[in-house]
């Protein structure tokens, strides 16, 4: 009983700290479901975490977690950048918008033939086991997509200023970080897929430049969609630049960097190639290969 509690209470913090986000940079200017336009996203946002989360722990399946995701982040930009009342969407919001949906589709799609493939993703082993915890997961998904999208919606929702350098010089970075993730995920994927690889870990492509590429390159995207987005922020919501941070801390102090490194070293720490691979490759930032002599 207990742990239920402290997991409920994990829930409720989530809750207000995505529904806190959302009411101070708030615009004021768009309404939906009769509620000011980014709290009402952020419910939303929530509610459909929760709405899969019921079946999912009835089948005991981790499998649309990510799907679910992806489908959220593509809802929430749909909603903002609807136009309302007939005024036409600017331009700022329709860049950000087609970028997202292109990043959501591509990495949406891809994990969901990932699981579907490997059966299971190992995160959620222990974690479904028990309802309260699995509605963690799925809660804090909903503040993770929230959160992520805050800077681009601020900028969906409000007035702000025609497209111009800024607009231009984080396009390029987006642009810079989607390839990165496209062509590290797509390596991986071929080095696991082939038959001698099995049971071995990737050094290959970018992965000899980076332990975590595919990181890098989400970092580096979810920057570019803040500074398109920065030219429309007007007081609280310069509180929309927690946006990249957050994909930062989350990737490197949470849920993705440290996890796999924890789970490599437990697999590959006896293996030399493996250590010397780790001390000698950056953890993130790409760098190239030193050559032997």
């Amino acid at each position: 009983m207990k742990r239920h509690l402290i997991s409920l209470a994990i829930v409720a913090v989530a809750v207000g700290l995505g529904l806190g986000l959302a009411w101070l940079t708030d615009s004021g200017q768009r309404q939906l479901f009769g509620l000011p336009m980014l709290p009402a996203l952020a419910i939303t946002a929530f509610v459909i975490q929760w709405m899969v989360w019921l079946p999912s722990y009835l089948a005991q399946t981790e499998h649309y977690y990510d799907l679910t995701g992806s489908l959220t982040y593509l809802l929430l930009i749909t909603l903002a950048v609807w136009p309302s009342e007939g005024a036409a969407t600017a331009p700022r919001a329709w860049l950000l918008a087609g970028l997202i949906a292109l990043w959501a589709l591509r990495l949406g799609s891809f994990l969901f033939r990932r699981v579907k493939r490997s059966g299971k993703d190992g995160r959620f082993d222990e974690i479904k086991q028990r309802w309260s915890r699995f509605l963690v997961a799925w809660t804090l998904q909903g503040l993770w997509v929230f959160t992520t999208l805050l800077a681009a919606l601020i900028a969906m929702t409000s007035s702000g200023p025609s497209l111009g350098l800024w607009a231009a010089i984080g396009a390029l970075v987006w642009l810079g970080g989607f390839v990165i993730e496209v062509i590290a995920d797509t390596q991986k994927s071929r080095f696991n897929s082939r038959p001698e690889n099995a049971g071995r870990f990737i050094d290959v492509g970018l992965w000899a430049w980076s332990r975590h590429p595919n990181y890098f390159g989400e970092i580096l995207l979810w920057a570019g969609i803040a500074i398109i987005a920065a030219p429309s922020f007007a007081g609280w919501q310069w509180l929309g630049l927690i946006s990249p941070l957050f994909v930062f801390l989350l990737i490197t102090r949470v849920s993705g960097v440290p996890l796999l490194e924890q789970r490599s070293d437990a697999r590959w720490g006896d293996d030399p190639d493996y250590l010397r691979y780790r001390d000698s490759t950056p953890v993130l930032v790409p760098r190239p290969p030193k050559r032997s002599s």
